[in-house]
Order: structure tokens, then C-alpha cells, then sequence
């Protein structure tokens, strides 16, 4: 027993596991609501900036972006390009307002802006969609982690990463939560500077695997042992290293660029990390440093997934991880790329760097959902005038109640493709709060219907068209379909706003608010 907990794999996650509990300890003193929502408002730029780049790069970025380059190749690699436009936007248009208006949650803003709780109800109704749809992924990389590595159920990942969060969460809070992303951040960029040095230290410079992977045709030998359908797996070069295999078509590509670039400026989680910053300067900078980190993590993971496609091709790794690699499917390749590379120690930094990514962007969802249910519908409309005390309490029962939530969802997502369904969530996400925020902030003219008619719209068009795909035409087929879900919002915020004609009568006072500088107001 303590010989297999001394194992590399088991050792540095037991590790990891400890870290986070520690940590919740100290922090697990939340007097008042401001404290377990927004952490008191008491993060610097650095602290959050990392903690950002924690809650953004998900299992999707550490597992998923990796896993669709192994795949796809170009057509993988382009999501990184997409990811990063949507961090730069945030930071430019969104970040500072966001802060100056200074809030608990993303309901909190249309609440505030039209004096309204139907549009605060409607929004919490979005946020948990949103969230759902990008928790899911999130457990299904957790329960194949285990499963692969540890020989659990997959049913058992779940439920174990669920109980988990909930500890995490709901003792800590906001403050236990931004310091565990922050610290979660750097064990992943460990991790990836760990298998890039040793990865080109052997020789695997990216020039010379491009050319190695488009020459190669034909199938990998022996391979036939691990797959269902008994022949030996074909890897054709030409198709990895062309463009246009997965997204077949010019608009196929936009529509994916769309929903991936402005989904960062709708994602709840993401919101929510600029109320913890003390000033807008602070969050502007967090921004900043966050776009930064993600930049050199998209590199990493192309490169990274580059090098799993070399060490496969070559078929000369161990059967194990030969194994993985196809029964794994491509969420499961920088594990097995790093078992290839480093052996156990470092197949036990990324598993250990891979739970690390996982808890810290469902944490982030985790504290979204729940001051959605505690503070927007709980503390806000059901039960008004309650202590600090108890919207705490309301908060830790609804992160109970998340957890199940989203254990449930976990289960019904087993088979499908982490990287797709975030992307799948992003455009959920750019169909409904990004035009919400970007208009809200920029346009006195959105008024309490085109706000509340652009989130029921963009999201009841964006769902249809996921999960009813095969129902449409075919030219309005996509896989991710924000050429048409994202300008559904637009239009349906602006024309039910130019008919309504209602806008607040102190939307000056608004705009002064979120545009002035900090000195200005005070």
C-alpha cells in the first residue's frame, strides 16, 4: 500500500490534493457576503492575474488543445488562435467597466443597469447554462484521468471530483478558491516547460516533426491490438498537416472564430474574477497579465500536441502508452505524450498538472452558479433583509446543489471531445452575455427588453442549433454555429431596444460610472 502511494502518480496528486485542502483551511473564514463572492475585493493584479489564467485555461487548454492538434493538426492548432483573440477583447472592452461598476455577481450588472429583477432571474438562467455546458467537459477530463491512470469508474471520477469541489468551494470561497487557481496555474506551466525542454533536449524539434508527420502515410504497425475494429490505425500525413478537414468550409471557419473569440467575453467565471480586483486599474492589469499567460500556454500546447503525433507515428513507445493513445482518444494525449517522454515522474507532474487545471476552472463555475442561486435568486428575490451570515450559508447549500447538478451532466457526457464541447459553451456564452456586455457598456440605447430579449434569443437559438443540428438545412449546419447565433443576439438586444425605447433614466449616471477613472468618482 504505501509503495503504490510513493508512486510518482499517486505521490505528486496526493500532494497537489493536500495543497488545496491546506490552503481552503486558512482561508476558510467568510465573515461576510463580499468575502465568499468576490474574496473582499482584496486581489492584486498578479494574485488575479494568475488566478484568471487558472479559471480560463481549462482542462480544454492543458488536455483539449493538445488532444485536437494530436488530431487535426491545423485545423486543432486554429482553436488556440481563436482562444486568444477573446482574452485580448475582454481586457480591451470589458475589464475595467466591469470593475468600476463593482458588483457580487454577472446577474448584478443587468439587475443595477435597468433597476430590474426580471432581467436579473433571466441572466441567472444563462449563467447556469453556460456553466453547465463548461463544467461537463471539465468532469469528463477528471473521471478519464482516473480511470486511465488510477483504475477507477468513470462514474467513480465523477462523483469523487464533485465531492471534492464541493470541499473546495464551499469551505474557502472566493478567497480559498483565487489562491488555489493561482497556485494551480504555475503547477501546469510546470509541467509544460518540463515535457517542452525534455522534448526538444532529445531531438524533437517542431520543424523536423512537421515534416516527419506530413510525410507519413499509410498505417502505424501494430496497432490493431488496441483498436475496436481490430486493424491497425491509419495516419495519413497529407490530411494532418492540410487545412479544412474539420471545418470543410470558409464560413465553417469564421463561424468557429466568431464563437470561440467573443465566447471569452460572456463566460460568467471569467466576469466574475474582475470584482475581486480592489481598482480597474488592477483589473485591466490582471487582464493583461492573464492574456500573457495564456499565450505562452496555446504555444506549449500546439507544440506539445505536435509531438504526440511524432511519437505515435513512430510507433516505437511502449505499448502502454501506444495504448492510450488511441483507447484514450485525443483528451487524454499530453499524459500519455509525457509517460513517453519523461516516464512516471512526469507522467505524475501533468496528471498532477491536469487536476490542477481541472479543479481550477470548475471551482470558478462552482462560485459563478452559486452566487447566482444565493445571491441573484435566494438572497435577492425569495428571501430579502437576510444577515451576512446566512447569504454565506446560502451560498455553501447551493454549491451543494451545483455539485449534483453537475455530476449528473459529467455522466452524460462520457464519449464526447472535452476541447469540442467547451467550444460548444463558448458560443452559448458569445450567443448571450457578450452582447449583453459589450452594448450594456457601450451603448446608453439597450433598455430592460432587448437586454432580457437578447439573452432568452441568443440562447434558445444557440441550443437549437447544437443539440437540433441535424434538423436545419444544410448550409446552416455548424459545427460551432456563432456566424448565426452570435449576430441573433446583437440584433435582438438592438431592435427590441429601438422598439421598446425605454432606457433607464440614469443611464448617464451608469456610463459616468463605468467609464470614469477611480479618482473621478471618488
Amino acid at each position: 500500500m504505501i509503495q503504490t502511494l510513493l508512486e510518482p502518480k499517486y505521490l505528486l496528486t496526493i500532494l497537489l490534493m493536500g495543497t488545496i485542502v491546506y490552503i481552503t483551511y486558512l482561508t476558510k473564514r467568510n465573515a461576510s457576503a463580499s468575502d465568499f463572492f468576490v474574496g473582499g475585493r482584496s486581489f492584486g493584479w498578479f494574485t488575479n492575474g494568475s488566478a484568471i489564467g487558472g479559471d480560463y485555461l481549462s482542462a480544454a487548454t492543458f488536455l483539449g488543445l493538445a488532444g485536437l492538434t494530436f488530431q487535426l493538426g491545423y485545423d486543432g492548432a486554429y482553436y488556440t488562435f481563436c482562444f486568444s483573440i477573446g482574452l485580448t477583447l475582454l481586457a480591451i472592452f470589458v475589464a475595467g467597466p466591469l470593475r468600476r461598476f463593482g458588483a457580487y455577481t454577472v446577474a448584478d450588472f443587468l439587475a443595477y443597469r435597468f433597476h430590474s429583477q426580471r432581467a436579473r432571474l433571466t441572466a441567472v438562467v444563462v449563467v447556469l447554462a453556460i456553466s453547465g455546458f463548461y463544467a461537463a467537459p471539465q468532469l469528463l477530463g477528471a473521471a478519464q484521468i482516473l480511470s486511465m491512470f488510477f483504475g477507477t469508474s468513470y462514474e467513480f471520477g465523477i462523483i469523487f471530483t464533485c465531492t471534492l469541489m464541493v470541499f473546495y468551494v464551499g469551505v474557502g470561497g472566493m478567497k480559498g478558491t483565487t489562491l488555489n487557481q493561482a497556485l494551480e496555474l504555475w503547477i501546469r506551466l510546470a509541467a509544460f516547460v518540463a515535457m517542452t525542454v525534455i522534448a526538444i533536449y532529445i531531438g524533437l524539434h517542431y520543424n523536423q516533426i512537421l515534416a516527419n508527420i506530413s510525410d507519413f502515410k499509410g498505417t502505424i504497425a501494430d496497432t490493431a491490438q488496441y483498436t475496436t475494429d481490430g486493424k491497425d490505425v491509419v495516419a495519413d500525413g497529407d490530411s494532418w498537416s492540410g487545412t479544412g478537414n474539420y471545418f470543410p468550409t470558409f464560413w465553417q471557419t469564421i463561424s468557429m472564430t466568431i464563437g470561440l473569440s467573443l465566447g471569452t467575453i460572456g463566460l460568467p467565471h471569467l466576469l466574475l474574477r474582475f470584482y475581486t480586483n480592489p481598482s480597474a486599474k488592477a483589473a485591466r492589469r490582471s487582464a493583461l497579465m492573464a492574456i500573457g499567460i495564456a499565450s505562452v500556454f496555446f504555444l506549449f500546447a500546439v507544440y506539445l500536441g505536435a509531438v504526440g503525433r511524432a511519437i505515435f507515428i513512430q510507433g516505437e513507445a511502449s505499448s502502454q502508452v501506444m495504448s492510450d493513445l488511441i483507447t484514450g482518444g485525443n483528451n487524454m494525449v499530453v499524459p500519455s505524450t509525457a509517460q513517453a517522454l519523461g516516464g512516471d515522474w512526469l507522467l505524475g507532474l501533468v496528471i498532477a498538472g491536469a487536476f490542477a487545471a481541472i479543479f481550477s476552472n470548475l471551482s470558478g463555475l462552482f462560485i459563478a452558479s452559486s452566487g447566482a442561486l444565493a445571491h441573484d435568486v435566494y438572497a435577492t428575490v425569495l428571501k430579502k433583509n437576510i444577515t451576512q451570515k446566512q447569504r454565506v450559508v446560502a451560498g455553501k447549500v447551493a454549491i451543494v446543489i451545483l455539485g449534483v447538478l453537475y455530476g449528473a451532466l459529467g455522466l452524460l457526457v462520457k464519449d464526447a471531445s472535452i476541447g469540442h464541447l467547451v467550444a460548444l459553451a463558448f458560443t452559448v456564452a458569445a450567443s448571450t452575455f457578450t452582447p449583453i456586455f459589450i452594448l450594456g457598456i457601450w451603448w446608453r440605447g439597450m433598455t430592460e427588453k432587448g437586454a432580457i430579449a437578447g439573452l432568452l434569443i441568443g440562447l434558445g437559438v444557440s441550443m437549437y442549433m447544437i443539440f437540433f443540428k441535424d434538423t436545419l438545412p444544410t448550409f446552416l449546419q455548424f459545427n460551432v454555429p456563432g456566424i448565426i447565433t452570435v449576430p441573433v443576439g446583437f440584433l435582438s438586444v438592438y431592435i427590441v431596444s429601438k422598439l421598446d425605447r425605454k432606457v433607464p433614466g440614469d443611464v448617464n449616471e451608469f456610463m459616468k460610472k463605468v467609464h470614469s477613472k477611480e479618482s473621478e468618482i471618488a
